[in-house]
């Protein structure tokens, strides 16, 4: 658990960070913060993530698919919660996509805690990262009022859906970038995370961080109690090896990332909402994540 904590505390102080700073930056300032973050800083990230981690063809089918089913079903609940969110479709969509975003950074940290999950969670967030895109972009650009063409060629244009596949296609080669350009994106996707904390922490409700109403409760619910409760039951009926149902279960147990908050901006939906949303959840993780790490270590 402590390895978890030891990821979990850093990242609140960073956010924390964000409400110290706020005022001495416009708001125009951190909306260009967003804008960085959303077209450089984290596609690198989501880039050298996929390409660094070859896929293993055996374990993309059961990994793979269960990762889609896990993000499909917190689609399904957080929509249940619609006449709970914001009127607006935009800015309901906008926090919508913390129902099934996961935290790349604590999930890495978090599967090193039980035995033989590490090296399938790259395979999970391989699969995952394309396809949370394609849903928080089609339900952003929903909320813009795009037709089915216009949400297409958005999805197709978006740096993170890109930077998804183009990193996947070049793990599942085989083929490494040469050293001097891979150094020079991970310094980029080094910068991505700990920006995009404080941009959170500037943006977010502080006053609401431990409010939860049914909204902001619901979705929390969502993300930390009932997919890895699910998960779980379903690995267990299942018969999964112990590694895939490991991987599986804290998958699913993740806090949002703050990458939610980058789209949410960019699109034009309340950037409040979601940043409140993934610090709580974030918060609260701290407790929900080492109990399912307890269980499975059982």
């Amino acid at each position: 658990m402590i390895p978890i904590l030891s990821v979990l505390i850093p990242t609140m102080g960073i956010i924390s960070l964000g409400r110290v700073f706020r005022e001495r930056l416009s708001n125009d300032a951190w909306r260009g913060i967003d804008r960085l973050n959303f077209e450089l800083l984290f596609p690198c990230l989501i880039f050298s993530a996929a390409a660094s981690r070859p896929i293993a063809l055996d374990d993309a089918a059961v990994i793979g698919l269960s990762v889609w089913a896990i993000m499909a079903l917190g689609l399904c609940l957080g929509w249940f919660l619609r006449p709970f969110g914001p009127e607006r479709f935009l800015d309901f969509a906008g926090a919508w996509q913390t129902a099934w975003r996961f935290n790349t950074a604590i999930a890495f940290v978090a599967v090193s805690a039980v035995d033989n999950a590490a090296p399938l969670m790259s395979v999970a967030v391989g699969f995952a990262v394309p396809l949370a895109n394609v849903f928080a972009i089609s339900a952003l650009s929903r909320g813009s009022g795009l037709g089915p063409l216009g949400i297409f060629a958005r999805i197709l244009r978006n740096p993170f859906f890109i930077a998804s596949v183009s990193g996947m296609a070049l793990g599942a080669s085989g083929y490494a970038l040469p050293q001097v350009i891979k150094q020079g994106v991970d310094y980029l996707a080094g910068a991505a995370i700990p920006i995009a904390l404080m941009a959170v922490g500037a943006t977010m409700d502080w006053s609401a961080l431990l409010r939860l109403n049914r909204f902001t409760g619901g979705i929390t619910t969502i993300k930390l109690v009932i997919l890895p409760a699910v998960t779980f039951a379903a690995v267990t009926l299942a018969g999964l090896p112990a590694a895939q149902a490991n991987v599986l279960v804290v998958f699913a147990a993740l806090p949002p990332a703050s990458a939610a908050h980058v789209l949410a901006s960019v699109y034009g939906a309340d950037r409040t909402l979601p940043a409140t949303l993934i610090a709580q959840a974030t918060l609260l993780s701290a407790l929900t994540l080492p109990l399912w790490i307890y269980i499975l270590t059982l």
